[in-house]
């Protein structure tokens, strides 16, 4: 007895101990403390901390390195901003690059007159501004979503926790921002933006039968919301029948007589890209249909004939296999008709 009282009050102790801990370190939790900046962070994004913003005319007054750039920007969405009419002077070189005022320091009209001699343009010190090249894809994102997360582009909400933040795809990556007035991409070169990732979506839509995105009939948004959402696959709708009857409304029912358990999904039968089977079947008659109906016989046969039974496509007499509202001539639903 006295020796078991003796390793049971360490241990009590012991559970104390922890007791203590866990409770005083829930109430460091509940503390009121300053917010900590992380000053190497905050000048990757934001450029030099000891640079001065001084606007977009005074970055490019001195030389003429950027002028294409500038024209294009002048002409785009953001550019469009800049104007006092707009009333929204807030978008411009230094909204992403940082502040400009080393990057211009000992510009002269002397130095872009001497380089103008030598037949060279005068450029800024692009060590001063934020380096686009050495950002992580996340830190590139921020600096758009500075902006892009107001209600002009709400669907950006759910971009922190998608599929393409989360695989190191940054915004740059898909919009080129200097590229021309436009920054969306064009739905005819959305395909072939897509594919330099999804090379076995690409694969698939090789394949015989597919849906005609490489014939740009439809393209890949109107499935999938590349900027995420809560969807499987990113998809447009919550489900992938919802998605599916966009185009397919035909299919969508509600039937009388509905196709058991296969309803709600339809890559149980097909493939959504592409597939070697006509009409986008994952496997081809009647191998497709023996998943789950093995035991199904000719209804015109006796046992023994239909042991010899030769199966061909059970869509010949199952017409209707999406569903129905009609009984067979039996009176029961075989989506004969």
């Amino acid at each position: 007895m006295e020796t078991g009282m003796k390793w049971k009050a360490p241990m009590i102790i012991a559970l104390l101990a922890v007791v203590i801990v866990v409770v005083a370190g829930c109430a460091a939790l509940r503390e009121s403390r300053p917010l900590i900046l992380n000053r190497e962070y905050e000048k990757m994004i934001a450029g030099r901390l000891d640079a001065d913003y001084i606007g977009t005319d005074n970055c490019l007054r001195a030389c003429h390195f950027h002028d294409k750039k500038r024209k294009d920007f002048d002409l785009s969405t953001m550019g469009a901003q800049l104007s006092r009419e707009s009333g929204m002077p807030i978008v411009n070189c230094e909204s992403c690059h940082g502040p400009g005022s080393l990057a211009v320091e000992g510009i002269t009209p002397e130095l872009v007159n001497r380089d103008a001699r030598a037949g060279r343009q005068t450029a800024c010190d692009y060590r001063t501004l934020v380096d686009m090249k050495k950002l992580p894809a996340q830190a590139k994102s921020l600096i758009c979503l500075k902006c892009h997360t107001a209600n002009a582009t709400f669907n950006l909400h759910n971009w922190n926790a998608s599929t393409h933040n989360l695989s190191d795809v940054s915004c740059s990556d898909c919009h080129n921002i200097h590229a021309g007035h436009n920054l969306k991409v064009k739905p005819r070169e959305m395909t072939d933006l897509c594919y330099k990732c999804h090379q076995d979506i690409k694969a698939a839509f090789a394949l015989p039968n597919h849906h005609p995105v490489p014939e740009k009939k439809i393209f890949c948004t109107d499935c999938h919301d590349s900027h995420g959402n809560m969807s499987v696959k990113n998809l447009r709708k919550d489900t992938v029948k919802e998605t599916c009857t966009q185009c397919h409304a035909e299919k969508e029912g509600p039937f009388l007589y509905e196709h058991a358990d296969v309803t709600e999904d339809c890559r149980a039968c097909h493939q959504p890209h592409g597939s070697v089977n006509s009409h986008l079947l994952s496997q081809r008659e009647p191998y497709l249909c023996l998943q789950c109906h093995p035991t199904h016989r000719l209804s015109s046969t006796t046992t023994a004939e239909a042991k010899q039974a030769v199966y061909t496509r059970c869509s010949d007499c199952h017409s209707q296999l999406h569903g129905t509202d009609l009984p067979s001539p039996s009176g029961k639903g075989t989506f004969v008709r």
